[in-house]
Order: structure tokens, then C-alpha cells, then sequence
């Protein structure tokens, strides 16, 4: 018996559109990398890190922004100069990359000395790219990856080898306003079009080679080379998940991902 085969095709209108062919287009990538701090310790091996990521985002189409060893507020006077970078109205997409150590609350910057300390808020990044801040960027997807310790706990738990089922969480069903008209103005998300994949689950650390650099990193870089081409940038980021199955030190994260559509860095592929 042959095998059973889907003749469903993804709907075009739930895809990005990507409009300009490749010559035309300005994507623009951003990499913001702390290494050297003055007074947590040096995050060896991150050198590595900052060159696996540009090599990979020049290969998929990106111009790139590398900033190294800032505070807090250089990370957010660097970002909001980049979201308002004339290019990104002939881009389809952006690439934001956070390199650092990290607390739950953020990412540290150069002069950091506990988790109060010269922070990053993870919210700055979505307040300063949302669709009011950065009105060029509206529609399109923001890629945000980030490289940082969120915690000290090792990601790990011994298990026996029968565990209680899981319990469903249910689902409320979506309320729309009925009887509204518009008035020559029209209402978008103040936060869309964001997918965010973190090196590890909240108050867990990430791991890093003194050479080679982080793991995640490593891993992320692998799995877009082999897959970009033919896979929508959700089942990459599930691939560099599973690619941690044996891993169990840590786990990438996927959070506060709003994404509408499925994102093909190479449609038509």
C-alpha cells in the first residue's frame, strides 16, 4: 500500500511575504555581545560566539551591527538607534541578538555587580522594536535570540522512571467586541511578530566552552545552516531544542513569541 499523503498546501496569507527580491532588500541584523565586565567574570569563549553569528547572518542575507561591552544604557541607546535605521522599510525581517551574562530579570551590563545592578529589562527589547517604536518593522518578523544565564540552577533533575500525567490547561475562548466601526484609523497589536528563543528556562544557566563558545550558540548556528533553507523559523527553533534532548544541563526557551505567520528566511525552497 502506498503511503498516505497530504495534498494540503500552507495558505500563502499565512506565510511572511517577503516583497523585494534579494538584491533589492536591506536586511539588517544587530549583535550586542558583553565580554569583558568589571566586575563579574570574563565570559571566555564568547569571542567565538559574536564570529559563528555574523558569519551565519551575513549567510542569510543580513547586513550586521556588532556592538561589544556596553552598560544597560549603551544596550538601550544602541537598540534604539538600530530600530530606527532607514533600512528597515526595504527589509522584510531583523535578527536582535543578546550576548551576556544574564539574571531573570535581564541581561548585565559591563558595570552589573548583583541582579540590580546595571540590568537590562528583557522588556526594553519589545518596548523599543514594537509596532509604535519602530513603525518600520510593523508586520515583519524580529527574531530574538539570547545567550545568557537566567539563574544559577542547574537545568537538571533526577526522575524515576514513572511520573504523574500531565494535566491540560484550559483554554478560554476568544471574546471579540461586536458592533465596532472604524474611523479612517485602523488598530494594530502594540506587540506582534516577535520570536524570541532563549539559551535556557527561566533561573537556569547557560553553558559555554572557553573556546568554542556557548553550547546554544554552537547548536543554534548548526541547526540554521541545515534547515533554513527548507523549514519555517518556529520548526528550526524546535530542532535546536530537541538537538539539548541529551543535554539535560540546560534547555532553549521559547518565550514571549508572537508571531502570526510562518517565517521562511528562503521561500520558494
Amino acid at each position: 500500500m502506498a503511503p498516505w499523503r497530504s495534498s494540503w498546501v500552507w495558505p500563502l496569507s499565512r506565510i511572511y511575504p517577503i516583497h523585494l527580491p534579494r538584491e533589492m532588500r536591506t536586511r539588517r541584523a544587530l549583535i550586542i555581545c558583553n565580554i569583558e565586565f568589571e566586575h563579574l567574570s570574563l565570559r571566555k569563549g564568547a569571542e567565538a560566539d559574536v564570529e559563528g553569528m555574523t558569519e551565519l547572518l551575513e549567510g542569510l542575507g543580513y547586513v550586521v551591527d556588532i556592538h561589544c561591552n556596553l552598560t544597560s544604557q549603551g544596550m538601550a541607546l544602541v537598540m534604539k538607534d538600530f530600530a530606527n535605521r532607514k533600512e528597515h522599510c526595504t527589509s522584510d525581517s531583523t535578527f536582535l541578538v543578546f550576548m551576556s551574562h544574564g539574571v531573570r530579570a535581564g541581561l548585565c551590563g559591563i558595570e552589573s555587580r548583583d541582579e540590580t545592578t546595571d540590568i537590562l529589562s528583557l522588556d526594553t527589547i519589545y518596548e523599543t522594536f514594537n509596532n509604535k517604536n519602530c513603525r518600520a518593522l510593523l508586520g515583519k518578523p524580529k527574531v530574538v535570540i539570547i545567550q545568557s544565564c537566567r539563574g544559577g540552577k542547574v537545568g537538571s533533575v533526577w526522575m524515576s522512571d514513572s511520573k504523574d500525567p500531565a494535566v491540560p490547561t484550559p483554554i478560554e475562548a476568544d471574546s471579540t467586541p461586536a458592533g465596532l466601526e472604524d474611523d479612517a484609523m485602523f488598530e494594530v497589536h502594540l506587540e506582534s511578530d516577535f520570536a524570541t528563543l532563549h539559551s535556557s528556562t527561566p533561573d537556569t544557566a547557560s553553558w559555554r566552552h572557553p573556546k568554542k563558545g556557548s553550547v546554544f550558540i554552537q547548536r543554534l548556528i548548526e541547526q540554521f545552516r541545515n534547515h533554513a533553507c527548507n523549514s519555517d523559523l518556529q520548526e528550526i527553533f524546535r530542532k535546536i531544542q530537541y538537538s539539548f534532548e541529551r543535554f539535560p544541563r540546560q534547555l532553549p526557551s521559547q518565550e514571549r513569541s508572537t508571531m502570526l505567520r510562518k517565517f521562511y528566511l528562503f521561500p520558494g525552497h
